[in-house]
């Protein structure tokens, strides 16, 4: 038997960190499908709990 290896499409998606937009913390870091352009609604931003402010704020993409 040989072993198998699953080939993957490169730059098809992109991690991204998520920034608060109150105290600018870096707190997550998702994969996001860039494949044909960012979705806007991704773009907007994500309501995301900020252990800092220890209430759901919204978070941004940050690209590093």
């Amino acid at each position: 038997m040989g072993l198998r290896i699953m080939a993957k499409k490169a730059g098809a998606v992109e991690y991204v960190w998520l920034q608060c937009t109150e105290c600018k913390d870096l707190n997550y870091r998702t994969p996001v499908n860039v494949k044909g352009g960012i979705d806007e609604k991704v773009k907007a931003g994500f309501k995301k709990y900020c252990p800092r402010e220890r209430k759901h704020i919204l978070h941004k993409i940050k690209r590093k």
